[in-house]
């Protein structure tokens, strides 16, 4: 099944390198908006280099992009951004494959529940290395350039391009893939290695943050029947998000059967009250509404909105006062593969090529949103598959086992080679 050039390609796959380059990665603690995500970018821009890449590493122009009216949404504070685009050399006239990542990574959270720390590499055996953004997802940026470094110490030129773009900020909406297609990057296709469990995700459910602030009437606690909890007016429209989040999911996609909340509606976040002798008289609740595949984000907010409105119409305080809408943070329309488009079954061949048959992965969906979004909003046909198992991801156990960085990057090397031919 194998070309001598694809042979001699998958010999080159470095597998200890593998492994020093994720664990000095992870020591850089990359979290989205801090200094540290700008530091890797640097890192990796460095990298690309010594690979023979031609690169463009670049301060976004943060003003111009929160102003365009496609933007997808922030949820943290951030001074910079730096978009990162590596380019192998000028090939005939065949295709460019995208190679994406993002180098963010979500904060640690409570240091007491991880063993060690969160930014120092632990190995466990000789295959599972533990850390924040161990999985989620700098083993799939370990697996681009791997694969790169092999197909380069084989010889090989190619006929097309590959272009791999790193982004910051995809763990609070995207401003790095949105600011690296602005700057007029693109592709004939693109693979994103975050973590998928030996599956290959060619659809992804959306996800929009949204901010619900019901109104209230303060009084003393003493005499809280002259007063209007917010709390207490909060309820039922909690219980009117539920039956909303159970009829958003009645009828789900095939890709998305598997799960049992396929497009949830979450409430995260409750803040009410300022004194603990007052009736409070504001409620903020913050949560994420699901997307459904090919459905409009402004048909979803629109529903949410409309099943707001409707819950305060049959209270006879929200009547009146009725609760308020605001959509903040992150904004993820959902995004898909086009069905029976090749891509999908060009990467699961090289990885039954490169890897065995068995492990030729099966196509499903994902309930969360990603850069995938964006990539096929451009039209790029797009799709994820890469190592570590999301479930461990944004947890204390994060983790990724480095054998599977290794069959990414194998299947990398041979999608790679066949989609953008050899020279």
């Amino acid at each position: 099944m194998l070309s001598d050039q694809e042979a001699a390609a998958l010999a080159r796959v470095d597998e200890a390198a593998v492994g020093r380059m994720l664990m000095e990665l992870i020591r850089i603690p990359s979290v989205t908006g801090s200094a540290a995500e700008s530091e890797i970018q640097h890192r990796l821009g460095g990298w690309l280099e010594r690979l023979g890449l031609e690169v463009d590493l670049w301060s976004m122009d943060l003003p111009a992009l929160l102003a365009d009216p496609a933007f997808p949404g922030m949820e943290v504070p951030r001074e910079e951004a730096w978009g990162l685009v590596g380019l192998t050399e000028g090939g005939g006239d065949g295709p460019t494959l995208i190679l994406q990542g993002h180098v963010d990574v979500v904060p640690p959270g409570d240091p007491a529940a991880w063993d060690g720390d969160p930014f120092v590499p632990r190995v466990v055996g000789d295959d599972l290395v533990y850390g924040r953004g161990a999985c989620d997802m700098k083993a799939g940026v370990v697996a681009h350039l791997a694969a790169l470094a092999a197909i380069r110490a084989a010889g090989l030129r190619l006929r097309g391009r590959v272009a791999v773009h790193f982004v910051v900020g995809e763990e609070d909406g995207g401003i790095g893939a949105f600011g690296t297609l602005k700057r007029g990057y693109g592709g004939d296709a693109c693979v994103i290695t975050e973590p998928t469990g030996g599956t290959l995700i060619t659809a992804n459910a959306g996800a929009l943050t949204f901010r619900l602030s019901v109104p209230g009437k303060a009084a003393h606690a003493s005499s809280r029947d002259a007063g209007v909890s917010a709390i207490d007016a909060y309820l039922p429209l909690h219980e009117a998000l539920a039956r909303l989040e159970a009829s958003r999911n009645a009828d789900p996609s095939p890709l998305m059967a598997e799960y049992p909340i396929p497009y949830a509606l979450s409430v995260g976040t409750l803040r009410s009250g300022d004194w603990a002798s007052s009736v409070p008289d504001l409620l903020v609740a913050e949560g994420r509404l699901g997307v459904r595949l090919g459905e409009e984000p402004a048909g979803a907010r629109a529903e949410f909105e409309r099943c707001v409105a409707e819950a305060c119409a049959g209270h006879p305080w929200l009547r009146e006062h009725p609760a308020s809408v605001s959509w903040t943070g992150g904004q993820f329309a959902s995004g898909r593969l086009a069905e029976g488009h090749p891509l999908r079954d060009e990467v699961r061949d090289a990885c039954a090529d490169a890897n065995g048959w068995a492990s030729r992965p099966r196509e499903r969906g994902a309930p969360y949103g990603s850069d995938l979004r964006l990539y096929a909003g451009a039209g790029i046909p797009t799709l994820q598959y890469g190592p570590g198992d999301v479930r461990v991801a944004h947890s204390p156990r994060e983790c990724v086992s480095l054998r599977e960085v290794v069959e990414v990057a194998r299947t990398l090397v041979l999608t790679v080679l066949r989609t953008t031919g050899v020279k």
